[in-house]
């Protein structure tokens, strides 16, 4: 009888053991799946940290390419004033100044780019100014692209300036695009101030426009080009897109890097003035 009560007793405490083995078993398995599918979970959200990744890349980017524009921007600022300066730094051989006095508007592209194959194709970045009832507008990006102004030898950057002379051009130009030869007439700028005397262009022509290359400085028809409106680097200029009329009908204050075109633009206008006053 004792046997038989020893017999169940150690029986009895095998199983136990045997089942807490098997609990302590499974408890395992159960943590091991946890963790397996912990590590699947944190491997399923890394795409997420990866496309966070490439989107901060993705901005960067832009930031760079964004703040590259507006260095250009003010790099075409002044490089616009400069030309004004030097074409108007010799009256002998450069636009008359009351011709100056009289535009509505002045346009300036420095180192337009000529493409040249057998009649050349142009394009080039500006910018533009008007005259208002306080002075002088914001300036306002511009693109003038088109145009087959003859033969050309080679690839070559021109400086080009546009004078809006009546109202019906400026009328055009607040319309955001224009083509020259279509909407209105253009004609080669006289030179010098002895040419300023021929009047047969206010008469015929709501663009005056003038190129210098190499140097020479000289009076073009710019027949076939076509000015609009350069939407994105007005947008980088302002924070924001802004219509061609409202920057130069004067509803708009000029940003900072402006100051030196407006500047020079206002110094040659009010020389204008005063000699026309002189005469």
């Amino acid at each position: 009888m004792t046997d038989r009560s020893t017999a169940s007793k150690w029986i009895l405490g095998a199983g136990i053991a045997v089942a807490l083995l098997a609990s302590s078993g499974w408890a395992q398995s159960q943590d091991d799946e946890q963790t397996t599918t912990t590590q699947g979970s944190a491997s399923q959200a890394a795409p997420p940290e990866n496309r966070s990744d490439n989107t901060a890349k993705f901005e960067n980017k832009a930031k760079k390419e964004d703040s590259k524009a507006e260095t250009d921007i003010a790099k075409r600022l002044n490089s616009s004033a400069s030309v004004l300066d030097e074409i108007m730094g010799t009256p002998d051989k450069g636009i008359p100044k009351d011709i100056l006095g009289d535009a509505k508007c002045i346009v300036v592209v420095p180192s337009m780019i000529n493409i040249a194959v057998g009649i050349g194709g142009r394009h080039g970045k500006g910018v533009s100014t008007c005259r208002t009832a306080h002075g002088w507008s914001a300036p306002a990006p511009i693109t003038v692209a088109g145009g087959s102004w003859g033969l050309q030898i080679g690839a070559q950057a021109t400086d080009l300036v546009m004078l809006v002379m009546n109202q019906k051009g400026m009328d055009h130009l607040l319309s955001s695009k224009f083509k020259v030869g279509a909407e209105i007439t253009g004609a080669a700028g006289p030179v010098g101030r002895q040419a300023a005397a021929d009047t047969d262009w206010k008469m015929k022509a709501e663009v005056l426009s003038y190129s210098r290359s190499r140097g020479a400085f000289a009076g073009i028809d710019l027949n076939g080009a076509v000015i609009k409106q350069d939407k994105d680097e007005t947008a980088l200029l302002y924070g924001k897109f802004i219509p061609f009329e409202d920057i130069l009908s004067g509803k708009v204050t000029p940003p900072e890097t402006a100051q030196t075109f407006l500047a020079t633009v206002r110094k040659y206008a009010r020389e204008a003035a005063q000699e026309k006053q002189g005469e």
